[in-house]
């Protein structure tokens, strides 16, 4: 039920990295994929040169593949910068910087669904002060979504793999969500329910679809342990997205994985070709 229910693309930034980034949309598309997401793909360019842009956008649209998910700037993923909203100085206005920037990308692609990490904690300013331009900058983030009738998701990241990451559990992302809403009055702060990284933390998965279903706006998926791809660890992802379906969710579900020793193509294996293309 959960598969045939469900609308999955596939995460450019994580899968297929064995080809350029522009060649990735092609290879996609040849696996059967015609909906795609991506993180901020220039990690030092937060306004990268237009000519890059253009190139991205006509691979996209060369390839037959919606974007349907973009990152904002968070400098290096993965890594030591995961995320720059809570960062005061200069990544905090590297974020500033790139959310126009995206936000143009994106919707001339047909794209409105922005992910904004939150980032770690660093030394120098009080958890106060970093919460405090987390939440200014998220508003800035979100009034500019509004633009394009977007919508801002907000993710709980893990513990065991960023420790210093303050948005490590499902109900600290929805405190976040909440927050800007209250603070913009718009509206369009979602959350963004990964499944892995909720698993990772200890969370009950079923309890949180049901208590947050409402306020989520995308679902990313890879199994527990490793990151694989579903049916290599422990997690029921037929059940889990069926509950999702079953609680109203009809968004996309990104699938964001590592794919391990072999070629990214040969990790669908459990996805059947014909539940891979957008419908």
């Amino acid at each position: 039920m959960g598969f045939t229910d469900t609308r999955f693309n596939v995460n450019l930034s994580i899968l297929f990295t064995e080809v350029a980034l522009l060649e990735r949309p092609a290879a996609a598309r040849a696996a059967g994929f015609t909906a795609v997401e991506l993180w901020w793909p220039w990690v030092d360019a937060p306004t990268p040169p237009r000519s890059e842009l253009d190139a991205l956008a006509d691979a996209l649209r060369d390839a037959g593949t919606q974007l349907t998910g973009l990152n904002f700037y968070a400098g290096q993923l993965p890594g030591p910068d995961r995320g720059a909203l809570s960062v005061p100085g200069q990544e905090s206005e590297r974020f500033r910087a790139n959310v126009p920037v995206a936000v143009e990308f994106a919707a001339s692609l047909g794209c409105t669904s922005f992910n904004a990490l939150y980032g770690n904690r660093v030394q120098g300013a009080s958890a106060a002060e970093q919460d405090a331009l987390a939440l200014e900058n998220l508003t800035f983030a979100a009034r500019a979504v509004a633009e394009v009738e977007g919508t801002l998701l907000i993710e709980a990241l893990n513990a065991p793999e960023s420790p210093q990451c303050p948005i490590v559990s499902a109900p600290k992302a929805i405190e976040v969500v909440d927050a800007v809403n209250a603070a913009t009055g718009l509206d369009n702060a979602r959350f963004l329910m990964d499944l892995y990284h909720l698993s990772m933390n200890g969370e009950d998965l079923p309890s949180v679809i049901d208590r947050y279903t409402d306020k989520t706006g995308h679902v990313q998926i890879a199994d527990n342990p490793d990151r694989g791809a579903p049916g290599t660890g422990h997690l029921d992802f037929d059940a889990l997205l069926g509950q999702l379906k079953k609680n109203g969710y009809d968004g996309w579900v990104g699938l964001e994985y590592k794919p391990g020793e072999r070629p990214s193509a040969e990790s669908f294996g459990w996805l059947p070709a014909e539940l891979r293309a957008a419908h």
